[in-house]
């Protein structure tokens, strides 16, 4: 039986990758480098910011464009209507919570910004713990953030119920033992997210609330 849902972030509940490519191209300007596209953008987030910038800038420069990034995004997710709830999200949330299941966040953003977006947004009050790349001991697609989130919440791996948007969520999802429902609302493709074969792939975020309410009626 499902007792616990664990979300991913971006792409999954909340839309910000505006800001994240504000920030972005923000950072190669300063460093003298040519933007990148909106599309160019998406597709790398993911992995942390680090990752995100080294994707960008390379290993030498990674560094310094952290210390410009991190600080310009700070200010740019408290952008009015710079962060948004995809479709659904809220309603999903709300008879989650409603129906008495334990919520929580995995994200390989960091901490700090994943905050300022739950609270920025009104919803950090729905979940029962969040836990990020920074403090964990490896970021997605390894399974550690899963794992200590169940073990912290006192799920065994059989009632947790997994939900991002990336194939570095299946994949995730996948090493850590635990069913997990595809999303095709961000940065990975339909195809890219099936061939994975995760447990469950929907479309869009209300779809999960049916998923749930099949589970509790077959064990019924």
């Amino acid at each position: 039986m499902i007792k616990l849902v664990i979300f991913d972030l971006d792409g999954t509940l909340v839309n910000a990758y505006p800001a994240v490519s504000q920030s972005v191209n923000y950072t190669l300007k300063s460093l003298g480098l040519a933007p990148r596209s909106h599309d160019q953008i998406k597709r790398s987030v993911g992995g942390g910011d680090r990752k995100l910038m080294i994707h960008f800038v390379g290993k030498k420069l990674a560094d310094q464009a952290i210390t410009i990034y991190r600080p310009h995004h700070t200010k740019a997710l408290g952008v009015k209507g710079a962060v948004k709830l995809l479709p659904g999200a809220l309603a999903v949330l709300k008879y989650l919570k409603a129906e008495g299941y334990k919520l929580a966040i995995a994200s390989n953003r960091p901490t700090k910004f994943t905050r300022i977006i739950l609270k920025t947004l009104g919803i950090l009050e729905f979940f029962d713990m969040v836990l990020c790349a920074d403090r964990a001991k490896q970021p997605k697609p390894y399974p550690d953030i899963l794992l200590s989130i169940a073990k912290r919440l006192k799920c065994d791996k059989s009632e947790v119920l997994y939900v991002g948007d990336m194939t570095i969520d299946v994949e995730c999802g996948r090493r850590a033992g635990v069913r997990t429902v595809a999303v095709g609302t961000g940065s990975s493709s339909k195809k890219e997210l099936n061939d994975l074969k995760p447990w469950a792939f929907i479309d869009k975020m209300v779809s999960l609330k049916s998923i749930i309410m099949r589970q509790t009626k077959d064990i019924k």
